[in-house]
């Protein structure tokens, strides 16, 4: 098999049967391409430089053929499998905000609760206004002024207006609010120069919400719209699927706090703020308790303390070839632990498991911070995301033109950092930051997107389609 896309597959994924973690749901005409993609027939293209990534899998190229390796939707969907999604809870409305509704809020008011104007003007009944014209202005009597939150005359009568504010409440038999702009303002008799017709500028009671409608359903997202509709119809509290509590951890003999200066041989921990901070841009509770400490005793002991108080842990730096066996060993000892090889790029070595009593989910993540972000975006983010009853657990993706050639791995789903930008033309230009091979967190820093290369592709050239994961905050 070669390992070179053919024409209908260089996009890097846009073929597959099987659920992706990155599905295209804004597709747009491919345009022209710039250079081959690998076509049969297609001009040759030259020879590529060599990867210096994960080894290309053996037997036919598929992610599957070795029983060590598995695929990306496999891993996530063990992971998604395990997650919980914790019992709803009841927060004061304010504090529901950015959650999802986890009840039916049901009406047990009229919203108005009482006819009431629209805007400022006249309140007057619209047979005696219908004729008014500029040239002819009706007149009426003014019998008084209606404003928010006074009570008004029982009713007005043929030939009379009351004057009223925005949100006041009407008199009966007054059937149209007249603009006041439409008018000469008068404050005793007021000439009305155009007549709007019946239920003008009106809000009568229950227009808006009638006792026993619903206010807020199970699912909805509850924004400042919402808390509006919640404190109108009288509801202090509200029941939300609550934030999961999100413990990042990382693990190596080799880290250092930010605070401390690195000696030689030693890094700074930024995983476990990187971390933090993405899981809280994705919607949960998250806490940065460091670095593991090396004494075995000390360890399982925070360890089983962060499972008592967390919905999911998160735990970088664990699963690297010749890494911190301390704490898989004592990971072991509070659950199973499962590390494995999945056929992605950054980032293979990855782990899973249910630990403690509660059989909390752990989540171990390469200690290689590019890696790290990038193996949160593919299975921690659709887990946190999961766990709040969200329904689309994945980023939204689109197609972009590569505005360079891209190189891949023969059977690891390739995850690179880049810049997308829109075309002039329309659709989207994509360019990756760095080399593949390149692990920098400058470079990192100034992505805004994945772009996602299937595992049976090798080459995309100038100006093939790719498939590309924006990297928008609290997308």
């Amino acid at each position: 098999m070669s390992g070179q896309s053919d024409s209908g597959n260089s996009g890097g994924g846009g073929s597959r049967t099987h659920r992706d973690t990155a599905q295209v749901d804004m597709p747009m005409a491919p345009p022209q391409r710039t250079g081959p993609v690998g076509a049969r027939g297609s001009t040759p293209v030259p020879p590529k430089p060599a990867l210096t990534g994960p080894v290309p899998l053996p037997a036919d190229g598929r992610s599957d053929a070795s029983p060590m390796v598995r695929t990306v939707e496999r891993h996530l969907d063990e992971i998604l499998g395990a997650v919980p999604q914790p019992d709803p809870i009841e927060l004061a409305v304010l504090d529901a905000q950015g959650l999802l509704c986890a009840e039916d809020v049901v009406s047990s008011r009229a919203l108005p609760a009482f006819d009431q104007a629209a805007l400022e003007g006249y309140a007057a009944r619209a047979e005696d206004v219908a004729t008014a014209s500029v040239r002819r202005p009706v007149e009426l009597a003014v019998v008084g002024e209606s404003v928010a939150g006074v009570d008004v005359p029982a009713a007005i009568g043929p030939g009379l207006a009351l004057k009223v504010s925005a949100g006041a409440m009407l008199p009966a038999g007054a059937d149209v609010v007249v603009p006041a702009v439409w008018t000469d303002r008068g404050a005793a008799r007021v000439a009305v120069q155009a007549g709007p017709p019946a239920g003008s500028y009106v809000r009568r009671t229950g227009d808006d919400v009638a006792p026993g409608d619903p206010a807020v359903q199970v699912g909805t997202p509850i924004g400042p719209a919402q808390i509006s509709l919640l404190a109108a119809v009288g509801r202090e509290r509200v029941l939300v699927r609550p934030r999961p509590r999100v413990v990042v951890l990382s693990a190596g003999t080799e880290l250092v706090d930010v605070s401390a200066t690195p000696a030689p041989g030693q890094v700074v921990d930024v995983n476990s703020y990187a971390l933090a901070a993405a899981a809280r841009d994705a919607g949960a509770d998250a806490y940065r308790s460091g670095i593991l400490p090396a004494d075995p005793r000390r360890l399982a002991e925070v360890l089983e303390s962060q499972l008592l108080r967390s919905d999911l842990v998160l735990i970088s730096g664990t699963v690297a070839s010749g890494g911190f066996d301390v704490v898989q060993e004592a990971l072991a000892q509070l659950g199973e632990m499962r590390f494995r090889q999945v056929a992605m790029h950054p980032g293979p070595a990855q782990g899973f498991g249910q630990l403690g009593r509660d059989d909390i989910p752990v989540i171990c993540v390469p200690g290689e911070p590019v890696a790290a972000l990038v193996s949160f975006e593919v299975f921690v983010r659709p887990a946190i995301r999961l766990m709040l009853g969200k329904r689309q657990l994945f980023r939204r993706t689109v197609q972009a033109i590569s505005g360079q050639q891209l190189l891949s791995p023969l059977g690891y789903r390739q995850y690179l950092h880049g810049t997308v930008m829109r075309h002039p033309d329309g659709g989207y230009v994509v360019e990756p930051v760095g080399e593949a091979t390149d692990a920098l967190l400058a470079r990192m820093a100034r992505a805004n997107c994945l772009i996602v290369i299937d595992e049976d592709v090798t080459e995309v050239a100038a100006g093939g389609l790719v498939t590309v994961m924006p990297l928008l905050l609290g997308g």
